[in-house]
């Protein structure tokens, strides 16, 4: 059953049960207050002739009046019982001899020489009957035609207000994985299905962007990884075509660094396929953030020709993933050797007050440094360059070029610390890393 059928059912069952309702109470009503007035004509009837002579009937056509005496016998013309006996207040009763109901009424006599004690005056209720009968036969017939003006209504208003809805229904119907580019009909309301309409379209928005992120992830990691797989078969079949001119050791070589390479890669690759699906989790102990810089500066000095200063190291303790974290420092030292021209400088102080806003609940965060100076980033790109895959124009004209992955992986490690982590400009136009990171404890030595 459709939402258009059942909310036609309820509306007309609702409004159906609260006229049936209004209309019974509304014929008791009418009864009761036709009847009231009757027995009200009655009584004043009765006060009328009670100031007359009682030994004359005077009743009117319709009417029936008796006079009795204080022992409640019927004096006067027509003898016989009396019919009903009223007291204070009127009462309804059918006489015997008559088909239909009579409102009778007394009155006691007050005028002089009358031999009755009171006059009982009755009225019939054929009125009331006949008037109660013409509203109920009307409520017969107006309240179905009533419902069915209900049910056309509500199947029109619904059908009007549910369409939007039918229309998002075929159009995400036909929305597959190659048209995500498709967006439903945009309801231009504030009710609640043109929030529905809005709510869809940013979903298909935020699906058609993880696609195109995925694709380009495909696209870039087997563009990554078709290079060096083509380095060893080159390498490979110059050795087999030519075996006089590489040695086994030679091809061994070449073979074993493109391997670390892919080696590298894939694992850069897991790390983010983990970041992507919220499954990166982190091993939280104390980490001696100094000593993972002070590591990081022995082996770019022994990597490198570059001088190394790690003189703006503090020795900072702070909770987190000790293996992620290195992995951090490793990126940015590698970052920061690819383009530095002669110098790299570390740094690493705590400090309370926050520059970039932290979800650090107390605002203390560990600020941790890395600066070269080579020719800098561009303002512009300073923020895309944490994108994945993506490399400068100077980056690609150098042959140790990275993968494009190293600050991603930074940005997703700051990330799943809580932390930020921006670029900015040193004095003499060289790129600075900065890591801000929230502690839940730290100590300063």
């Amino acid at each position: 059953m459709t939402v258009r059928v059942r909310v036609t059912l309820a509306a007309v069952l609702v409004v159906g049960l609260a006229l049936v309702a209004g209309a019974l109470v509304l014929v008791a009503l009418l009864g009761s207050v036709l009847t009231d007035q009757v027995c009200a004509d009655a009584r004043e009837r009765a006060s009328q002739l009670a100031m007359g002579d009682g030994a004359v009937n005077s009743s009117r056509p319709g009417e029936i009046v008796q006079w009795a005496d204080r022992s409640g016998a019927v004096v006067g013309t027509p003898a016989g019982p009396q019919l009903a006996d009223p007291g204070p207040r009127c009462v309804k009763v059918e006489p015997a001899g008559y088909n239909e109901d009579f409102v009778f009424a007394a009155s006691p006599t007050r005028g002089s020489g009358q031999e009755a004690a009171r006059v009982i005056v009755g009225r019939p209720l054929v009125d009331v009957g006949d008037s109660t009968g013409f509203v109920t036969r009307a409520l017969a017939v107006g309240l179905p035609v009533m419902l069915l003006i209900v049910g056309g209504v509500t199947w029109v208003v619904a059908g009007r207000t549910l369409a939007p809805v039918a229309a998002i229904r075929r159009e995400v119907d036909e929305i597959s994985a190659a048209e995500l580019h498709r967006r439903v009909p945009a309801v231009h309301s504030g009710d609640e299905i043109g929030r529905l309409a809005a709510t869809m379209n940013r979903m298909l928005d935020r699906l058609e962007q993880a696609q195109d992120s995925q694709r380009r992830f495909v696209s870039h990691a087997s563009h990554e990884l078709r290079s060096p797989i083509a380095s060893i078969r080159q390498h490979v079949e110059v050795a087999l075509a030519h075996p006089d001119r590489s040695s086994l050791a030679e091809l061994a070589g070449t073979v074993l660094a493109e391997n670390l390479r892919i080696q590298r890669l894939v694992d850069d690759l897991l790390l983010l396929a983990r970041a992507d699906e919220q499954v990166l989790q982190l091993h939280r102990g104390p980490v001696d953030l100094d000593d993972l810089l002070f590591d990081e500066a022995r082996r770019l000095r022994t990597a490198t020709k570059l001088e190394i200063d790690s003189t703006a190291v503090s020795a900072i303790q702070m909770l987190g993933d000790e293996a992620s974290l290195r992995r951090l420092i490793l990126n940015l030292g590698e970052n920061a050797a690819r383009y530095a021209e002669s110098r790299i400088s570390l740094g690493l102080q705590y400090s309370s007050r926050a520059d970039v806003p932290m979800p650090a609940s107390d605002g203390s965060h560990v600020l941790l440094t890395v600066a070269d100076d080579g020719p800098g980033i561009p303002a512009p790109d300073r923020v895309r360059v944490f994108d994945r895959f993506v490399r400068l124009t100077t980056a690609r004209t150098r042959d140790e070029g990275g993968s494009g992955l190293g600050l991603a992986i930074v940005a997703e490690i700051v990330r799943a610390h809580d932390g930020t982590v921006r670029i900015t400009e040193t004095p003499s136009g060289g790129t600075t890393v900065q890591v801000r990171l929230p502690v839940d404890s730290a100590s300063v030595q």
